[in-house]
């Protein structure tokens, strides 16, 4: 996995989450239709260092939306 695949992925995260807002990490790789947990996590990872996320857990899941 290089940090090219990692920015690209995050673009697609970011998108999504413009898009329709609040959603459970299920819900958001269903719609991205990212398949490597790896790849997901490290994009969510890159957003929240920027600033960009914003978490919550609930009922043993977890929801993310645009800060």
């Amino acid at each position: 996995m290089t940090s090219e695949t990692i920015g690209t992925t995050a673009g697609i995260v970011w998108t999504a989450l413009s898009t329709s807002g609040k959603m459970s990490i299920k819900e958001l790789k269903k719609i991205t239709k990212i398949k490597a947990d790896k790849v997901l996590f490290s994009a969510l990872g890159w957003l929240a260092k920027e600033g960009k996320l914003v978490f919550d857990e609930k009922d043993d899941d977890l929801y993310v939306w645009l800060a």
